[in-house]
């Protein structure tokens, strides 16, 4: 199976959502662009910033429009390129998931994540990939507003950005189509979180 045409990072323009752990999809992909050498520039079409990658044939793209309008500028870019939806990688924070954890499957339940539910409007199904990267949860289900448009405390932001760092580790086989060895190597639970749990 081939890899992604386009990866796409979730998150919320402007400086004061930088830090905030609804941003987990824009760190990540930040980073995903430094080390292929993408220049992300603003599309004003695509509603983000985009650039791509000639040498892995893939379009990075991190929507500008609000989390919860990122459909709009995924929408935008794939019917413009004609990417399937099955070519795409979605990367997203996850609540379900503690901080320092990775998940990577393919189409399933939304999970209540606004960006997702969104993309899977415009796309017209849900049967897209995603990279999830747990950011944990509030513990109560009418804190979760509050608590992912807040930035992580410093040990969470550090299981996250480890967790960023095994992601991006995971790419060049995800780009080469690897799918499988992928998704066994991120669904691993890391050694400290385990013990952590403990």
């Amino acid at each position: 199976m081939a890899g992604p045409r386009l990866i796409v990072g979730l998150g919320n323009p402007g400086a004061e959502y930088t830090e905030t752990r609804h941003n987990a999809g824009f760190w990540f992909s930040v980073r995903l662009a430094e080390r292929l050498g993408i220049h992300l520039t603003r599309e004003s079409r695509f509603h983000g910033l985009a650039g791509y990658a000639r040498s892995e044939d893939v379009w990075l793209l991190l929507p500008q429009t609000f989390m919860n309008r990122s459909g709009q500028s995924v929408g935008a870019l794939a019917r413009f390129y004609r990417i399937a939806p099955q070519d795409m990688l979605v990367v997203h924070d996850e609540l379900d998931i503690p901080p320092g954890q990775l998940r990577l499957k393919f189409g399933g339940g939304l999970g209540g994540h606004n960006g997702l539910k969104d993309i899977t409007a415009h796309m017209a199904t849900q049967d897209y990939w995603r990279l999830r990267i747990g950011i944990g949860h509030p513990g109560d289900r009418n804190e979760v507003v509050n608590y992912v448009l807040k930035p992580p405390r410093q040990e969470e932001r550090q299981a996250i950005d480890a967790a960023v760092e095994r992601g991006l580790e995971l790419m060049p086989g995800i780009l080469a189509g690897d799918w499988n060895a992928a998704m066994q190597r991120a669904n691993v639970r890391p050694p400290k979180a385990k013990e952590a749990m403990k």
